[in-house]
């Protein structure tokens, strides 16, 4: 396909991925604008969508989120006032159809990548599949859409080789968590602790900072050992530093970013899930666990013999860089779509 001479990204805010994905992009030539569809454009609007969506969605067991109406308006202007050669929407479930027929006005490209699961999305392939291309990093996604009748790529994540790694020593002589919690998680790290690990969890859902227990509406103590939020170049640091950092999934097909974060830093990174294989060589350059026995054995190894996994860091990071950044995602995206 002839490389658009200008590329604007619309997509959630989740952890700045959005620049990551517009550097690899520049990298290929293309002049990249951004607009975050979720951003909350005051601080009455923040706090408004905390407690009519967010608190709402949550109890309802969907999370929540500004309203599509709103999402779509804002992202319509933000299409019209850079008026683009190629719309790059990163998820985009909440957006409407009015803004889905702007932005494929005049045969312009329009590509969907999607970084979650369909059936956790209010996503509409068949209304989407009407104006844009298609991409999903779930193979099942990609598979049950392809007997549907629709075209769709499986482009999976990356690593953004440009990040910056902070110079710090959080998470030495850790195995570490960074996420969400979720019920696999907490049973995992639960396990590590009643089993002496030296195990610590970042992040808000985690942490019993009385701020991150009131912005997360959570009552009790998970009981891990915790701390605060931390930023993608801390993040980083913390994986890499540690003895090894964990990589728990919940329900995904797809792998999450931080599989090709953790390699990509070159972390000891333990993870629950064979299929990695398609990726990254287990042993070599991963480690994979089957239950809490092998997990608890695994972290055991790694804390107390760290050399044992020199090689393995090192491996992990070179087969990231050759064939897992967030540049490689870019071509594959635009050779699907050609």
């Amino acid at each position: 396909m002839t490389r658009s001479r200008s590329l604007l990204i619309i997509s959630p805010s989740f952890h700045g991925y959005y620049a990551a994905i517009g550097r690899a992009f520049g990298e290929l030539g293309y002049e990249v604008l951004t607009h975050c569809y979720d951003v909350a454009a005051s601080p009455a609007e923040k706090l408004w969508n905390k407690t009519a969506h967010e608190l709402a969605g949550k109890l309802r067991g969907d999370g929540g989120h500004l309203s599509g109406a709103t999402v779509s308006r804002r992202a319509m202007a933000r299409v019209r006032e850079v008026s683009p050669d190629f719309v790059l929407v990163i998820r985009g479930d909440v957006l409407t159809e009015e803004f889905w027929a702007l932005a494929a006005e005049n045969d312009r490209l329009v590509g969907v990548w999607m970084y979650d699961e369909i059936r956790r999305t209010n996503f509409d392939a068949d209304l989407v599949g009407r104006y844009a291309q298609l991409a999903t990093y779930s193979a099942q996604d990609a598979a049950t859409l392809r007997a549907a009748g629709h075209r769709i790529a499986q482009v999976p994540l990356g690593f953004d080789a440009s990040s910056v790694i902070d110079n710090t020593t959080a998470g030495a002589g850790l195995v570490s968590f960074v996420g969400a919690p979720l019920p696999k998680r907490e049973h995992a790290l639960a396990a590590l602790v009643s089993a002496g690990v030296p195990v610590q969890a970042w992040g808000r859902g985690w942490s019993d900072h009385v701020f991150d227990r009131a912005r997360t509406w959570r009552v009790r103590s998970l009981g891990i050992p915790a701390r605060r939020d931390v930023a993608g170049p801390s993040t980083h640091a913390i994986m890499r530093n540690g003895r090894a950092t964990l990589n728990i999934h919940g329900d995904q097909d797809g792998f999450t970013m931080r599989t090709f974060e953790a390699a990509g830093v070159g972390a000891v990174q333990i993870i629950d899930r064979a299929d990695v294989a398609d990726f990254y060589d287990p042993g070599e350059e991963i480690l994979v666990y089957d239950g809490h026995e092998e997990l608890v054995d695994l972290c055991r190894h790694a804390v107390a013999r760290p050399q044992d996994f020199m090689m393995l860091r090192e491996r992990a990071r070179r087969r990231t860089l050759a064939q897992h950044t967030f540049t490689h995602r870019a071509d594959a995206l635009l050779e699907a779509w050609s």
